[in-house]
């Protein structure tokens, strides 16, 4: 993953609809962790639109500004920023029945790699 929706998301559901992998939730979606309060982006799901888009067409199509923000990638170097951010509920990371925990060392993402870390770090808005 390297979008997430932040609590400014007004659920109004521009975002899901152009996701090319499916990678949102809805704020009625029981695996989303915040359910009835904002949409929420699976990490172990998104591929930022790499080989779809020149850039997430999630955050084109989002009319509200702060919603969609850069996360760290998804992928082995971030897997205890992931891990932790499960255990804290921030991110509800997928359970396969055999590979456990869907975890970037089990299936990393691909991302765009133009993007600073400081703007992921700092949660930086995608719309620039």
């Amino acid at each position: 993953m390297a979008v997430y929706i932040t609590e400014e998301c007004i659920n109004c559901d521009a975002c899901a609809q152009e996701c090319p992998v499916a990678a949102i939730l809805s704020d009625e979606s029981e695996k989303n962790p915040y359910e009835t309060m904002r949409f929420y982006v699976k990490p172990e799901s998104c591929v930022e639109c790499v080989s779809h888009a020149d850039e997430p067409r999630c955050a084109e199509a989002c009319p509200t500004e702060g919603s969609i923000v850069w996360d760290m990638p998804f992928i082995v170097d971030f897997e205890d920023y992931y891990a932790a951010g499960h255990e804290k509920g921030t991110y509800q990371i997928r359970e396969h029945k055999k590979k456990g925990m869907m975890l970037p060392s089990v299936k990393a993402q691909p991302y765009i790699e133009d993007i600073a870390m400081s703007l992921r770090e700092s949660k930086a808005n995608v719309k620039a």
